[in-house]
């Protein structure tokens, strides 16, 4: 019976071996929390300034004012993301001192180029987009395009992170359904969720 015991820990090892070698595991949940703040910050800021544009013109939004929004937003989201990255990659390598396990392997790498291909394509999709004008599908496709890049690199990480994926794919499609919201579904999406994720990834891995 002992002997039996000892086969069954001996192969639970080598599949945590296995398992720790293949899929980026370094990842700390807080990342997401604050992910999520930062894009709420940006979500208000973006939000007051589209809103004082509105007031300065009774009739709406002028042409001069939607270009001035436009670069706005695009100033917003990348101070987001660079924040996001920074504080992500702070996290990251705490976490990975923590665990003992080394930051930037095979898996991580994996992991970033199966996550970059989507995002990449995205945001010059989201570019195309600003170029024709069409930017009420802006907001719906940079929510749809992480999605799909959240799924496809989830097999290089935890499992979770595939619903997540496709949690921001549904919202992003029903953005696309409300032109006009997006910026309401942005923060939703990337905001509210990101937090939401994070607080359980952080509870479910981290704690100990």
């Amino acid at each position: 019976m002992t002997e039996q015991k000892e086969h069954l820990q001996a192969i639970t090892d080598i599949r945590s071996m296995m398992e720790r070698s293949s899929r980026c595991i370094s990842l700390s949940g807080l990342s997401g929390v604050f992910a999520g703040i930062f894009a709420l910050i940006g979500a208000y800021l973006a939000y007051t300034k589209l809103r004082a544009s509105s007031y300065q013109n009774t009739r709406g939004v002028s042409g001069e004012d939607i270009v001035e929004v436009t670069v706005y937003f695009i100033e917003i989201a990348s101070a987001v993301l660079i924040a996001s990255l920074l504080v992500g990659t702070l996290l990251t390598i705490r976490n990975s001192k923590r665990k003992g396990i080394s930051v930037w392997d095979n898996s991580a790498k994996r992991l970033l180029i199966n996550l970059g291909i989507p995002l990449v394509a995205g945001g010059l999709f989201c570019l195309v987009l600003l170029f024709h004008g069409i930017i009420g599908l802006v907001a719906p496709a940079t929510l749809i395009f992480y999605g799909l890049a959240l799924i496809n690199a989830s097999k290089y990480t935890f499992n979770d992170i595939r619903y997540l994926g496709i949690l921001e794919i549904i919202l992003g499609l029903a953005a696309s359904l409300f032109i006009g919201y997006g910026l309401y579904f942005w923060a939703f999406g990337f905001g509210v969720l990101h937090i939401i994720y994070g607080a359980v990834m952080y509870f479910k891995y981290e704690i100990k």
